[in-house]
């Protein structure tokens, strides 16, 4: 009993260490030592106020895998196919010169009405079905696609003017007017899937893929280039242009570039990262590949051969480890680093601009090669069609999926494929109508890079 008071006393006796205010922390643990300054410089910036609706728009268009090759191709099937079906039902071309001769007799409001009556039964007819199966309707895309396929088939076999029969197809104009619209087609269903995406209405499959894969968004870019190929100077060989006026040609893509870059920037707009990178975006790209055209100047006629080169060089290339760093999240602070996507990815669509150049030139403005007609034409797209998609099939199952973000071999023939798929459908104009474009294809005509730009410019506002 003593020993156990002295004990007690002894303790109570010991010297202590001051503590300070803090509660004492739980037996066993150490006490907590203040955090580094990176740390706390790190917690100071996730005080601050975040933009959560640009995290969530981000999220929203992030980490997807597309859509199926069989939906590609029913998608790709139903937009040409109201085209030529509207077209059908607008009758031979008389009934358009008889309005075009009598323009002048008739007073201007009566024609002004003519006119925008047109146009609200393209918008009817065109517009509006395509929104609808991309929306609302998207469930349906291959009970739409089949019924479209099977009314074309029967007008084509029963519908047929006695004239066209005893003409042929020889006699029929060739494809520039058929290139008119499917290039207005490109710009119709890039302007309505750019407003749609955001939305939930919108299929996520049809949005871009992130890494792997494809939607029809992802199809996107590389229409644009494969459309601007197939008419561009260099595919009518059209090679006597300045320096000076090349560059007055490119600095409007550079100057979109930089005002697209300046504008979501200073708004805070939601830019998804691993699309292009942190800077570039798809005016810099056609930029790219202007001035690649320019520096390199190369003869439509060995065009494609050059540009087959440029793309198996380029997928050896990806297939050699620079596909995993381009999917990875490595970025130093080196501008090529940090625009990884969109500077490595010029070399394919360089490769496809070439490419297009190439069939561009031989289809449509080869004027040397003889017996040249409309059936030689349709017959040369719809092979070069079929072709291109066994190709991506291929490449797609044996070689490398099909990577927008990367443009690789695969995208390249997928994105030819789906391309040639949609002017072969409109070359089916021919075979019931001679009629011309339609009056929303016109307006479209008239400014295409101006009625995309005003496109995205309301998209920008409504977002």
């Amino acid at each position: 009993m003593q020993f156990y008071l002295v004990s007690v006393v002894s303790r109570s006796l010991r010297p202590t260490r001051a503590r300070s205010s803090d509660p004492p922390s739980a037996p066993g643990r150490r006490r907590s030592r203040p955090p580094p300054p990176e740390r706390q410089k790190m917690e100071g910036l996730l005080d601050k106020p975040l933009n959560t609706h640009k995290l969530l728009k981000e999220q929203f268009v992030s980490n997807l895998t597309g859509s199926s090759l069989l939906e590609i191709a029913a998608l790709s099937t139903i937009v040409p196919a109201v085209v030529v079906l509207r077209k059908w039902s607008c009758g031979d071309n008389n009934r358009r010169d008889s309005v075009k001769k009598n323009d002048d007799a008739l007073p201007g409001y009566k024609g002004v009405v003519h006119y925008f009556f047109a146009l609200a039964l393209d918008y009817l007819t065109i517009v509006l079905p395509v929104l609808l199966i991309f929306t609302v309707l998207a469930e349906w895309t291959y009970a739409c696609a089949l019924s479209l396929v099977t009314l074309i088939s029967i007008l084509t076999m029963f519908k047929r003017s006695q004239f066209h029969l005893k003409a042929g197809l020889n006699h029929l104009p060739l494809l520039r007017a058929d290139i008119s619209s499917y290039r207005v087609s490109v710009v119709l269903v890039t302007c309505l899937c750019i407003l749609a995406v955001d939305f939930k209405i919108f299929p996520r499959r049809y949005a871009k893929a992130e890494e792997y894969g494809y939607g029809i968004m992802d199809l996107g870019v590389g229409s644009f280039v494969v459309a601007n190929a197939l008419v561009s100077r260099q595919a009518r060989n059209i090679t006597a242009m300045s320096w000076n006026a090349s560059l007055m040609s490119i600095s409007p893509l550079i100057f979109l570039g930089f005002a697209r870059l300046m504008s979501t920037s200073g708004v805070d707009y939601q830019v998804h990262v691993g699309e292009y990178g942190v800077h570039w975006n798809f005016f810099f790209t056609l930029s790219a590949i202007s001035i690649l055209t320019s520096i390199i100047r190369i003869h439509p006629k060995y065009c494609g051969l050059v540009g087959l080169v440029v793309l198996a060089g380029f997928q050896i290339w990806l297939s050699s480890g620079l596909n995993e760093y381009l999917i990875s999240n490595e970025r130093n602070t080196g501008i090529i680093s940090q625009n990884k996507e969109g500077v490595y990815s010029i070399f394919g669509y360089w490769g496809m601009h070439l490419l297009g150049v190439s069939l561009g030139y031989y289809l449509f403005f080869d004027n040397s090669s003889k017996g040249k007609n409309r059936r030689t034409q349709v017959i040369k797209v719809w092979v070069l069609a079929a072709s291109f998609w066994i190709l991506a099939i291929i490449l797609d199952s044996y070689v490398e999926r099909v990577s927008r973000r990367m443009c690789n071999f695969a995208y390249v023939m997928l994105v030819f494929g789906q391309n040639f798929q949609v002017i072969s459908i409109l070359t089916l104009t021919g075979f019931i109508s001679y009629e011309k474009n339609l009056v929303l294809e016109d307006a479209f005509n008239q400014n295409m890079l101006g009625s995309f730009l005003l496109v995205r410019a309301f998209v920008f506002s409504i977002k």
